[in-house]
């Protein structure tokens, strides 16, 4: 049974065009998830579970498994523009639909404005003399120059961006293995050492390996960006399940066995205290050890890429969103107009002036305003997944599944505990030191997205889209 209503994403209909290849969707969820947090070390989430961080992240990583799974089984039914937002008005209704997809629109904003900025601080490791603006610029053109050509040249784009840090992790981990086994030319072997000294394997208890969780988790948001390509894929039913499972795995060989090496050749007090710098990236540190010349600016090379393979990626589902929501009329109707490439051009306009926004803010109020867009970026990032999991729940319910290609194992039941997880860490964040914008900025955006919601409803009755719920 498909439900009521039911309007197919075409490429005809939408404008956007099916070019991702099944490689270009694996690497383009890689760069999404994967930031410049990894390189330059978790301090947060170490110094909360020192050595058992490790732990944190292969937990963190099933749930990241079961959101992923669930969103290819929904994604392959209806592989259409929006994604899991339009999902959502399938069958939790119009108002789950909008207030889906702006938060997620909001959240991606945020993290755009985040990366490139980050983008520009590297680049003046180099250049230290140059205006922070400059780098910033520079980089928001280069991200919006591959979104405004064909989708396929944007695929292939994030497909080399990616790929550049996946190798470094790869090389990483190898020669980590090899420098706490059998040492490298400048340096002895570590041993297993720093794993139970410092106080332990758990130096601050199960709260400690809790709390680090909640930090660990925000590193893998990103794992739905599979999803969102679903409406461009050459063959969604065969490639988004496929792209999703590799994803997945590499993102927990990755993020786990990284943080392992991390947390083996660097006592994990030394990696909490030495914040974000690149001198301190653990990378750093190997690469040095393994005679690699100019290991420091290897190491930014690479944070760079990655900062802006995370701003490349997360323009497109900007873009796409935005476009998305101006087809069901919660959105104007010129950022629904795509190119004769096949590209949302004015949706992806729209998002670059909030990428320059929330770049603004984080460069010139990092203590007042851009404090705020933190908070609602946390917020909203739990909430649009513990909205996708309640979906998946109604789209099971509804019998949609049955034409699904890849299904949930275990779902509800797994999907269920994953989202009690998330009700859980979201709870927790009004508790936590450093998190208590969440809720202090996420609950009146959400007040207002509903709001905006009923106010649209009431002055404009054709701005809903016809009831697209099961029947």
């Amino acid at each position: 049974m498909h439900p009521a209503g039911d309007r197919p994403s075409t490429t005809q209909e939408t404008g956007l065009r099916r070019a991702l290849t099944g490689r270009q969707l694996s690497m383009i969820g890689l760069g999404g998830a994967i930031g410049t947090g990894l390189f330059l070390g978790s301090g947060l989430a170490i110094s909360h579970a020192g050595p058992a961080t490790v732990l944190a992240y292969a937990a963190c990583a099933l749930v990241a498994f079961v959101l992923a799974w669930a969103l290819a089984e929904m994604v392959t039914v209806h592989p259409e523009a929006g994604s899991f937002g339009a999902v959502a008005q399938r069958y939790l209704g119009p108002l789950a639909g909008f207030v889906q997809r702006w938060t997620y629109w909001t959240i991606q904003v945020i993290a755009i404005g985040g990366e490139v900025v980050a983008c520009g601080i590297y680049l003046q490791f180099w250049w230290p003399q140059l205006p922070l603006w400059l780098p910033v610029v520079v980089c928001s053109a280069v991200v919006l120059g591959a979104n405004a050509a064909a989708v396929r040249f944007f695929g292939t784009v994030e497909y080399w961006l990616a790929m550049v840090k996946v190798v470094a992790i790869a090389v990483f981990i190898l020669l980590g293995v090899v420098l706490i086994t059998v040492g490298l030319p400048r340096s002895p072997a570590t041993g297993f050492g720093n794993l139970t000294e410092h106080g332990g394997w758990l130096p601050h208890g199960v709260s400690g390996l809790f709390l680090a969780m909640v930090f660990v988790l925000f590193s893998y948001v990103g794992t739905e960006v599979v999803a969102v390509t679903a409406a461009e894929s050459e063959n969604p039913a065969r490639d988004i399940p496929r792209a999703a499972r590799r994803m997945v795995v590499r993102l927990v060989l990755f993020y786990v066995l990284a943080m392992a090496v991390v947390l083996t050749v660097v006592p994990w007090t030394t990696t909490a205290a030495r914040g974000g710098t690149i001198e301190a990236s653990p990378f750093v540190r190997v690469f040095a050890d393994a005679g690699v010349p100019a290991a420091a600016t290897i190491t930014n090379f690479v944070v760079i890429t990655a900062a802006l393979s995370s701003a490349n990626t997360n323009l497109y589902l900007t873009t796409r969103m935005l476009h998305s929501l101006a087809r069901d009329r919660y959105a104007p109707a010129w950022t629904g107009r795509v190119s004769r490439a096949g590209v949302p051009r004015n949706a992806l306009l729209l998002s670059a002036l909030g990428l320059a926004l929330a770049a603004t803010l984080s460069a010139t109020a990092a203590d007042s305003a851009y404090i705020a867009l933190f908070g609602v970026s946390v917020f909203g990032a739990l909430v649009v997944w513990i909205l996708i999991l309640v979906t998946h729940w109604a789209f099971r319910r509804a019998g949609a599944d049955r034409d699904a290609p890849a299904r949930l194992w275990g779902a509800p039941y797994t999907s269920g505990l994953a989202a009690l997880f998330l009700c859980a860490v979201l709870v927790s964040t009004a508790f936590i030191e450093g998190l208590e914008a969440a809720w202090l900025a996420g609950v009146p955006f959400f007040a207002l997205l509903v709001v905006v919601f009923l106010v649209m409803r009431r002055l404009r009755p054709d701005c809903s889209p016809p009831d697209s719920r099961p029947e």
